[in-house]
């Protein structure tokens, strides 16, 4: 069964360990929970342990779409609710028009400032989606 603690739980997914740590790191700080996952069997085992109130992923994973990877996990475990912010070296305004198609709330380049990754992670928790935003 899916639970969800009083905590802010963020589910990280990227295929370097190097930025999960770095999230990871980053989030703690604030007093966040980060949950980290590589592919999909790691993210499905986080979410079962504990629901996420925020999805952050890379655009590419492993050669495959983050878009695409996040879309089917959210159809996957009932988390359409949930919102994605997209993290990409990736610059193309393709790829910023094609993260807002699948519901992604904010885009953020890499590498990333840390106090700014922290002001869009609390943006994205409190505001519903109207748009994507470009950091």
């Amino acid at each position: 069964m899916l639970s969800r603690d009083s905590q802010i739980n963020v589910l990280a997914i990227d295929d370097h360990p190097e930025t999960l740590t770095e999230i990871a790191r980053i989030l703690h700080r604030v007093g966040y929970d980060c949950q980290r996952a590589t592919d999909m069997d790691s993210a499905a085992a986080a979410i079962a342990e504990r629901v996420p109130d925020l999805i952050v992923a890379d655009v590419t994973l492993g050669g495959q779409s983050g878009q695409s990877f996040c879309e089917e996990l959210k159809q996957r475990y009932d988390l359409e609710e949930v919102p994605v912010m997209y993290l990409s070296s990736l610059q193309s305004p393709d790829i910023i028009r094609r993260a807002d198609l699948h519901g992604g709330t904010y885009y953020l380049r890499k590498p990333f400032d840390a106090p700014v990754f922290v002001e869009l992670v609390e943006k994205t928790r409190r505001t519903p989606r109207p748009h994507m935003a470009v950091v």
